[in-house]
């Protein structure tokens, strides 16, 4: 059973601090060396023997990495008003913002480049994502598209990635280590779905020796191509929304790979 953010707000600041630490794997002794106050301190503001300060759930949420959306949701449950901003991409405080994923994900065509929020659905593409998306059932394309689900359902990409089973390992994996960094309820249901469509038989490949990184290959037509990817997020943000933002962009993993994305 998972909690609402409703729920959230409803227990104290220091439970849900306490949740944080223990997330982190810190003791009481190594939160407070870093905070510089007292492990009694840290102690008694978990347990509400004392309630902290804004500044204090601040400094804690700094050095615990609490994500921006979190912060703002203790700061709500010590009884202080949030002070990260969430505001919308199609807001004109945001233009800069929208014009500069634009830029970066033209730049990088003919190769596939998408923006995703936190719970991965899409929230910009450039024209080389018409590789994933070709042939799959419409439904999987209908706002909001989710690019987990895209890649792995039976009906999206998956049938069309040649080492699905070391695929499927990886996005699973990677999504297990946001949900135990982030916490989110919507991330577990998302991976619960996912897992869900796991043929229980088959079983991923070991990396070889050689290899330093796992490429998703993908046939196209009478090819097959083969993809690396990187993941960047912006650097210092404030706003909850740009937080959350992840630019995903594939890369040839061969010449063969490039020399056809080129020419597609």
């Amino acid at each position: 059973m998972t909690a609402t953010v409703e729920d959230t707000f409803q227990r104290p600041v220091g439970e849900l601090l306490r949740g944080w630490r223990e997330r982190r794997r810190l003791s009481q002794l190594e939160l407070a060396n870093q905070v510089e106050v007292s492990t009694r301190h840290v102690s008694f503001v978990e347990t509400g023997r004392s309630k902290p300060s804004r500044e204090m759930v601040l400094r804690l949420a700094e050095h615990l990495d609490v994500p921006l959306r979190d912060r703002n949701q203790l700061l709500l449950a010590g009884g202080f008003a949030p002070i990260y901003t969430e505001t919308s991409l199609h807001s004109p405080a945001m233009l800069a913002v929208r014009s500069a994923l634009r830029r970066l994900l033209k730049a990088h065509e003919p190769y596939p480049a998408m923006v995703v929020d936190r719970w991965w659905n899409l929230v910009e593409a450039n024209a080389g994502i018409a590789l994933f998306t070709e042939g799959v059932a419409p439904e999987l394309l209908t706002a909001p598209i989710n690019v987990l689900r895209l890649t792995l359902h039976p009906d999206g990409l998956a049938r069309r990635i040649t080492n699905l089973a070391e695929i499927r390992a990886n996005v699973l994996t990677s999504l297990q280590r946001q949900i135990i960094s982030t916490a989110d309820p919507e991330l577990q249901d998302l991976y619960d779905e996912l897992l869900g469509y796991s043929d229980a038989e088959t079983r991923a490949d070991q990396p070889g020796p050689a290899e330093v990184v796992i490429p998703m290959k993908v046939r196209h037509g009478e090819h097959e191509l083969s993809l690396l990817s990187t993941i960047a997020t912006f650097g210092t943000p404030v706003d909850v929304t740009v937080s959350e933002l992840m630019i995903e962009q594939f890369f040839p993993a061969d010449d063969a790979t490039a020399e056809l994305l080129r020419e597609f």
